[in-house]
């Protein structure tokens, strides 16, 4: 009788699935759920009856027109918030620049660490002779540049330089037109010899007195300069490729 009565209070099964023993049956899925597993008529036309809205709680109190939600506008994205900016270099270097060549020095400036001069091209040479020969930047890392189409000198050549006795690197820019050269500074660093050449192949700018001043990269007969902006990403010389290939490009 004990056990029985037991069983009659324990509310919750020992077992996951197993039914309350409370001396009555199971409930049906039916019952537990309020559904019903008589099929629905199927109305006129053939056409499946609409879902009806699920009815609201019993003990729940219907919203006023005012209360319900409403679509909330779409997130405008964050304004982008402004880049580092470049900041004035001063420096003993940059004094006596100035002081030898006023304002060809037209700016000097340090972005991100990194220290510039931006001369006047009419200077650019001997500015860059000076650095070498007084100023200890014996080491010529690159000569590259930048072509601003948008600009009236487009091409923007930048030599990078580094100084061992100072460990210091300074990057020296100079603008020049479709018809100007570059001074070739091969006497200053023998290095330059091979990276002008690799500017002008990619570029098209020439360097005056380079002694050897040529493709490095591309053949001789190819037309066209692929890193200038208004070089197509695929494009290339059609004509090279069926005489020197005896094929179709292909692009």
């Amino acid at each position: 009788m004990a056990d029985e009565k037991n069983d009659r209070l324990n509310p919750h099964p020992e077992k996951p699935g197993e039914a309350q023993r409370t001396g009555e049956d199971a409930p049906t899925l039916e019952q537990w759920t309020g559904a019903t597993s008589s099929p629905q008529p199927m109305p006129q036309g053939g056409q499946a009856p609409a879902t009806a809205s699920p009815a609201p709680h019993p003990g729940a109190t219907p919203l006023k027109p005012e209360e319900k939600e409403t679509p909330k506008p779409a997130a405008h994205a964050p304004s982008k918030p402004a880049g580092p900016a470049s900041q004035p270099w001063e420096d003993e270097l940059v004094a006596r620049l100035r002081a030898r060549f006023g304002s060809g020095v037209r700016e000097a400036g340090s972005y991100l660490g990194q220290n510039y001069l931006v001369l006047d091209p009419s200077i650019a040479y001997q500015s860059l002779a000076l650095i070498h020969d007084e100023e200890e930047f014996e080491y010529l890392v690159d000569v590259t540049a930048v072509h601003y189409p948008e600009r009236e000198s487009p091409f923007e050549v930048v030599w990078i330089l580094y100084s061992f006795a100072k460990n210091q690197r300074i990057r020296v820019k100079a603008c020049y037109t479709e018809a100007e050269a570059a001074p070739s500074v091969v006497s200053l660093w023998a290095t330059a010899n091979w990276l002008e050449r690799e500017v002008f192949d990619m570029f098209g700018i020439r360097f005056d007195g380079h002694p050897d001043l040529r493709r490095i990269l591309l053949p001789d007969g190819w037309q066209g300069h692929p890193l200038r902006k208004d070089y197509g990403i695929i494009q290339q010389d059609q004509e090279w490729v069926k005489i020197n290939l005896g094929i179709e490009s292909g692009q």
